[in-house]
Formats: structure tokens, sequence, C-alpha cells
């Protein structure tokens, strides 16, 4: 085996091997499946609490038209003030109705709370007082038949879009998914680039700090040493990944079909048809059309391959940035202040991945998913969408260009770093190392 391959192999065995990296492998995505239907279950299972409240409707006309939901109760009074009210007892609050509610436009309601006052309670009492209001000033207008009216024009459009430049006829897209699909690729990509960069200008530190540097490179050179090392922490990061493309596509295929309703799978099949017209429920289409994305196994594999190949060759480069961080220094205290050279256009590929996110065609996503150190996170944002393939290679492209490039910038500044003790170098220090023949 050669040397670099003996660091290679050094440098992974030493990771994969570790405790850690098995719990957040195998059960970091069981955990976040789990705490994705916790809330579900705990609604379905879990009584909420009852919230009961005291109308003082001094408007005399709103007050009895308020229905008792799953977390409020109205308890309706008669003739009772505002003072009476509050000394009742079995009560969680007094709602007080002004008596110009409806003719005002700047009344507002008063609800006093014998505690904590809770979003949910306060959001229905609103949305049905609204309600009401509305119901009565269009009374006003002597519109005869007006309920059926509204009930007429009333409209809920939904809206699916098919994608018409595709190979396939007919592609039906949701772009939420592909938002939140999108998005949540980048952050696990922002994780691993921050964990794993770091995880290699720490490894360097320590064995700098403790001479173990000075023997190694007594037998290999320093560019292959640093090579070895960030190959290494690469292929830590490539198995971690595949490893959950490989449980996600296992809970695409198996277990996702079998907790899905058979009327569900029925429509999801007529969205994989492009027959949207035989799903059951037509305001379910985004629904349906996300379960059909989600349960094909195809997708969720090429999404995970392409997602692998960004995160490979974008943490090429930032870790090249963090090992010659680590070179560079002889602590972690030393670093923190120059890490910032690479955490930050990091933190910049993540806030412009979610404007791509939001607009996957725009100027801004497509300059910034081509630019070496942003396109990781913001191209994996924009694939969802199905964007031109030759975007995907060009950008591609440029991030094996930049990643020759930060590695031979590194290579120049670690073979000095790491011989360098006693003070942390300068800006103007480093720079100087890079021009050294």
């Amino acid at each position: 085996m050669s040397k670099i391959g003996i660091i290679i192999e050094r440098e992974y065995l030493e990771r994969v091997k570790k405790k850690s990296f098995i719990f957040t492998t195998i059960l970091m995505p069981v955990l976040m499946l789990a705490l994705m239907a916790l809330p579900a279950l705990i609604m379905m299972y879990v009584d909420g609490s009852v919230t009961k409240v005291l109308v003082v409707d001094n408007n005399g006309s709103i007050g009895t038209r308020l229905n008792d939901s799953d977390e409020v109760k109205f308890v309706q009074t008669v003739d009772i003030t505002v003072d009476s009210a509050l000394r009742c007892d079995g009560v969680d609050a007094v709602l007080v109705i002004p008596e110009n509610i409806i003719a005002s436009r700047r009344a507002s309601l008063k609800l006093f709370s014998n505690g904590p006052s809770s979003m949910t309670t306060e959001n229905t009492i609103t949305s049905q007082v609204n309600e009401i209001i509305e119901n009565e000033r269009l009374k006003q207008y002597n519109i005869a038949d007006l309920d059926r009216i509204l009930e007429d024009v009333n409209a809920s459009v939904t809206i699916s879009t098919i994608r018409n430049d595709s190979e396939d006829n007919e592609e039906v897209l949701s772009s939420g998914l592909s938002y939140g699909i999108g998005v949540g690729m980048s952050f696990i990509l922002y994780m691993f680039l921050l964990i794993y960069g770091q995880m290699v200008m720490t490894s360097i530190i320590e064995e700098k700090g403790n001479r173990v540097l000075e023997v190694v490179v007594s037998s290999v050179k320093p560019a292959q040493l640093m090579m070895g090392k960030i190959i290494g922490v690469a292929l830590v990061a490539v198995t971690q990944m595949v490893l959950w493309g490989l449980l996600l596509a296992a809970m695409s295929a198996w277990v996702l079909p079998a907790i899905i309703p058979a009327e569900s799978m029925a429509d999801i099949a007529a969205v994989r048809a492009g027959n949207l017209d035989a799903i059951s429920d037509q305001s379910s289409v985004d629904m349906v059309t996300a379960l059909a994305a989600i349960t094909q196994v195809g997708n969720i594999i090429g999404l995970i391959a392409l997602m692998t190949i960004f995160l490979v060759l974008g943490f090429l480069i930032y870790s090249s940035i963090f090992a010659a961080i680590g070179s560079a220094v002889d602590n972690i205290q030393d670093a923190s202040q120059l890490t910032s050279f690479a955490v930050f256009p990091i933190i910049f590929g993540i806030i412009f991945a979610t404007v791509a996110a939001a607009d996957p065609m725009g100027p801004l996503a497509f300059w910034t998913s081509i630019f070496p150190l942003t396109s990781p996170m913001v191209m994996v944002a924009r694939i969802p969408f199905g964007i031109p393939a030759w975007e995907i290679w060009l950008s591609l492209g440029l991030l094996f260009l930049g990643f020759l490039g930060m590695v031979w910038v590194a290579g120049k500044i670690y073979r000095v770093g790491i011989f360098m003790y006693g003070k942390k170098p300068s800006f103007k220090e480093i720079i100087r190392w890079i021009t050294y023949k």
C-alpha cells in the first residue's frame, strides 16, 4: 500500500470505529423520523387543554354566536359586569366585547386571562369574531340572499405544475416539496462541511502540538500527509451519506407504502401516470404529489448521489482551507480567528441556498450555484426543481477546478506551517508562505 493510502486508511478507520459515528449514522435518520412523527402522534392520542372563556358581550349580537372548539369553550353570561366576571370561579379567561365592535374600525377585544394565554386560544377567538363582524357589516348593504351569493362566489383553486420540457410527457411537480427538499439538502451539506472540515483542522492542530507531524513528515511528504487526511475524512463523510441514502431508500420503498392507506396509494399511482383527474380528493393534490415524489426510490437515490458528489468536491475545497488553518496555528484558540475564511463562505452559501430554493431560475441562484465556494449548498437547493443538466455539469467542473486551485494554495501553506511554532502568523506571513518555491 502506498504511503498516502496508509494515511487515508488510518484517518478513515479511526473515525468510523467510534461509537459516535455509528450512533449518528444509523440512529439519526430514525430519530429524525420519530421527531417528525411525534407531534402528530401527540395530537392524535393526547388530549389538549381546554380554555374556559367567560364572554361579556356589551354588543349583544356576537357572544351567543361564538362556537366551542377543541381548545376553547365559551361560557355565555347575561347582564353581568366586567368586575363581576373577573371574580367568577371556574373560568380561565374573560372575553370583553365592546359595544361598538361592529361599527368602529378601532374597537378591539379584551381578554383577561388568569394565566399565560395561548396563541391557539387567541386565534380561535379573533377568527370567529372577525367572521361574525364581516357578516354583520355585509348585511348592512341589504343584499337579498347574501349567504347563497357568497357561497356561490367562494373559490378555492389548487394548482399543479406540469413540466413539458422534461423527457416524460407529463411530470407533475410540487414546488413546496422541492423547496423543502432543496433547503434540507443544503443544510445537510452545511452541517457536513462545518463538522468534518473542522475535524481535519483539529486533527492537524493536535498532531502538531504533540510533535507527531515532525515524525510523520520524515517518512512522507507534507502534501501527501495533507491529502491523506483530507481524503480519509472525506470518505468518512461519504460513508455516512451513503448509509443515510440507503436507509431513506429502504423507508421509501417498504416503510411508507406499508403505512399509507390503499386509497392514497391509488392516488399516488394516478399522479405518477400523469392522470391528475383520477385523484379522489382534488383539494389534496399537493399532498399526493409530495407522497408520489418521496415514495419513488429512483428519485431519492438520484438526489443522494448528486448531493454526495457535491459534498465530496465541496468538502475537498473547504477541508483544504481548514487544513491550511490548522497547520498555521498551535492551538484551537488561535485558529478561531482564521476559521472565518472558511466559515463565512459556508454561511453565505446556505443563505444563498434559501434564496435559490425560492427562485431556482433567477440570476442570483445561477451565479451562486456555479461559484465554487457557494455552489455545493446552492446547487443542491436547485436540483430538486429539475434544472438543466448543463448547469449541474458546469457547476461540477468549476467546483473541481476550484478544488485543484485551493489544494495547491493549501499545500503551500501546509508545508511551511507545520514546522512553525511559538506564535500565530499574520495574514501577510501566510501570503508569503504561498510564494515560497
